[in-house]
């Protein structure tokens, strides 16, 4: 099982810790209030009331112990940047991830040691004009330095035609490698409802249909391209 440290349990730490927690790992949540402790106990494995900045206290807190220690402090910047050095120059802590509000902000955080930086204003904004531009793509996993495993709803433009037809891998320069369908059934109550249908090995004749889901690989220009239908340039033949 997974350990993680969350300090810091204001709106962003408290949901950090409570994700974490339903996926299956075991968290110890910090913070100086009283309230937000109280307000988080039942939902995870540890929840302490502490000065994260009192080195003797944190270092006894089992942060040394987990996989990694996000430090989710939001605005109290001179403190998240004192428990951040203290996590990696005073005790040696393993992972330790911090939020930040500003570029500087992060800048300074990696300066005392935090090896990753979440500027969550900027993720939130990405996130925010992807979502405008490409709305059919649901859900985008990174898996190296800009390629992803995303999700996303089929294209109109791909809708009753045939994957060997669209010839997805040349023109958008993505390869799908499932696709999610949903199947009208009745229920044993008698209701119609539906049923997610995986094909994890699609081949040419394969069609995508409305409401199909298509999981595909690629670089992250190329998924929005092919989510919006822009297909790549072709080399002129001479």
């Amino acid at each position: 099982m997974k350990q993680f440290a969350v300090i810091g349990l204001g709106t962003f730490g408290a949901r950090v810790a409570r994700s974490l927690t339903r996926r299956g790992a075991e968290v110890i949540a910090i913070d100086s209030d009283p309230k937000r402790v109280e307000e988080i106990k039942d939902d995870v494995a540890q929840a302490l009331c502490l000065d994260a900045t009192d080195e003797e206290a944190l270092a006894r807190s089992g942060v040394l112990d987990v996989d990694a220690v996000i430090v989710a402090m939001g605005e109290r910047m001179e403190a998240a940047i004192v428990v951040t050095s203290i996590l990696k120059k005073r005790l040696g802590a393993g992972q330790v991830i911090a939020r930040a509000a500003s570029s500087l902000y992060a800048q300074i955080l990696q300066d005392v040691g935090a090896d990753r930086t979440i500027l969550i204003e900027e993720q939130m904004a990405e996130h925010l004009a992807k979502s405008l531009i490409t709305p059919d793509l649901i859900e985008q996993i990174p898996l190296t330095s800009n390629h992803s495993l995303a999700e996303l709803r089929a294209p109109r433009h791909a809708i009753g035609k045939k994957l060997g037809q669209l010839d997805i891998r040349r023109r958008y320069g993505v390869n799908i490698i499932a696709i999610k369908k949903h199947i009208p059934i009745v229920s044993p109550e008698g209701e119609n409802t539906y049923q997610e249908q995986i094909n994890d090995l699609p081949g040419p004749d394969d069609i995508i249909e409305e409401d199909d889901i298509l999981m595909v690989v690629g670089s992250d220009h190329d998924i929005e391209r092919l989510a919006q239908g822009i297909e790549r340039k072709q080399p002129e033949k001479k």
